[in-house]
Formats: structure tokens, sequence, C-alpha cells
């Protein structure tokens, strides 16, 4: 099961975002397990996931898992446009031992009910017993999930523990805190109050560049990194993300590049700026 403050990892990509760059992943894990973080999710939103081959998001998965230290969960994130990538991805995450599977509902379609129980259940069981997450984001996926078909979920896949909910205002997260599932809050603003009514922890983008910030945010309650992470968010909001997190982390001393899978872009020079001074406003990197 996982715990606490997870990042929702960016992917480091080399060749203009052509192809990973495998050298990156090892000192990214370790600045997130020494930041404090209990854990990533690889290949969600900020982590491109989607933007790649069933190949590729297996290689990186891989890469992923041989970074992590001694109690450093690794979550891989396997939603795909079609159930049989989807089931697949699932399937090889739990033959190279993660530690969890989350699953986003395909975009494109709105799909029905029964379209979407299919799908998340096809993908539970083929990493059973592995804990299963369903990843719920209306403004990613085009729709949200009904409560209904997370209890349709519930009833066939055993291995269904949890969500990642980045739905926002806090008034669309709140159905989805469910007794027995442990509920993740993405927009870290909303983090402090989703804690208060019962969520676990939280699967933070932010937490990628900045994982002190958010290991504090989520296991000291702190009032003054809640502060931290809506100004970042506010600053952020603009700007193409995955690209501004690399620009962090490659201040931090991570050889990682700015580079993010097209049509994503990278940051131009006068957001590369702002994105800098957003960092420095909340003491990350140090001057």
């Amino acid at each position: 099961m996982l715990k606490g403050a997870i990042a929702a990892v960016v992917t480091p990509l080399t060749d203009g975002g052509a192809s990973l760059d495998e050298e990156a992943f090892p000192p990214l894990v370790s600045l997130l397990a020494e930041g404090g973080l209990d854990g990533v999710l690889a290949l969600g939103t900020t982590g491109e996931g989607i933007m790649f081959s069933v190949a590729e998001r297996r290689r990186a998965a891989e890469l992923f898992l041989a970074a992590r230290p001694t109690g450093f969960d690794v979550a891989v994130h396997c939603g795909a446009q079609t159930t049989i990538d989807t089931a697949a991805l699932s399937a090889h995450a739990a033959e190279i031992g993660a530690d969890a599977v989350a699953v986003i509902a395909p975009p494109y379609f709105a799909f029905d009910d029964r379209g979407l129980v299919h799908h998340f259940v096809e993908a539970a069981r083929a990493c059973a017993p592995l804990p299963f997450y369903v990843y719920e984001f209306a403004a990613r996926s085009g729709y949200a999930i009904s409560v209904d078909v997370i209890a349709r979920i519930r009833d066939q896949a055993t291995n269904l523990v949890g969500l990642k909910v980045s739905d926002t205002p806090f008034e669309a997260v709140r159905p989805y805190l469910l007794d027995g599932l442990d509920v993740f809050i993405g927009n870290e603003p909303l983090a402090l109050e989703g804690m208060a009514s019962g969520a676990v922890g939280s699967v933070s983008g932010l937490a990628s560049a900045f994982p002190e910030i958010v290991a504090a945010l989520v296991h000291e309650r702190s009032q003054t990194a809640h502060e931290q992470v809506c100004l970042l968010r506010d600053r952020l909001a603009t700007v193409p993300f995955q690209a501004a997190l690399k620009a962090v982390l490659a201040e931090r001393g991570i050889p990682i590049k700015e580079h993010v899978r097209a049509p994503l872009r990278s940051l131009d020079a006068a957001e590369r700026v702002a994105v800098l001074e957003a960092a420095r406003a909340v003491g990350t990197p140090p001057d």
C-alpha cells in the first residue's frame, strides 16, 4: 500500500524529447528520496506517460525501479487509450516488481459506465494481487469517473485499494473520499483539507522538483508548505508544467534536460526566468 508523500515524477528525456535519458533516472530518484518523499508515481500526467509507446513506458518503469533505494515505493501509471495496452502495461508493472499500479480513464471518447468498469477491472486483474488505484482527473480524461463505477470496480477487483484524485475544487474531490479506500490528493493546495477529511496523502507533480516542500506539507501538515505550494501552482499555471519542473531540477544540479515529448514544448526564455524566480521565492533551489 502506498503511503504519505508521493512524487508524480517527471520522465527524463533527451534528443529533443525523442528518447529516454537513462542516465538521469538514478540522480532524480535519489533527490526525491533524500528530499523526504515516500515514493514516486511514474508515467502519469507529470511524467508524460500517455505520450510514449508501450515499449518506452515499460523501459521507463524498469529504470525507475532499478534506481529506487530500499523502502522507496515505485507505483506505475498504466493508463492507455486501449484496454489491451492498459492491461499489458499493468501486467508488466507487476512482473518487474512495482509496488502499485494506477490507471486513468482513457481520454478522447466519453466511455459509459459499463465500458469503464470493464476497462478498469481488466487492468486491475492484470496486476493482481498488486495494489491498484483508480486515477481520477476529469480535466485530463475529459470526463469524471462516477462513484458508482468505483463501487462496481471494487466489487469485481479485490486489489482496488484507493484512488488518486486530481480534480478541483475540493467539492469535486469530496465524493471520492470513500470508506475503505485510500485517497491521495493530486492538487497540492487541497492536500491539507483533503487529509483533514480522510485522505491519506498526496501524489504531487510539484514534489518532482520540490520534494522537501511536499514532504513537509504531507508529513508535518505544514502551513508554510501549504502557502508555498499555492504560490507555485499559481506561478506555474501558465507555463509548460513538465518542462518547468525539469528546469528547476536542472538548476538544482540534477543532470536532466528540459526536453519533453512533442507536441508538449519546452520553456521560452521569459518563461524560464519566471519559473526559476518562483522556485527561488520558495527557497528552491537555494541561492
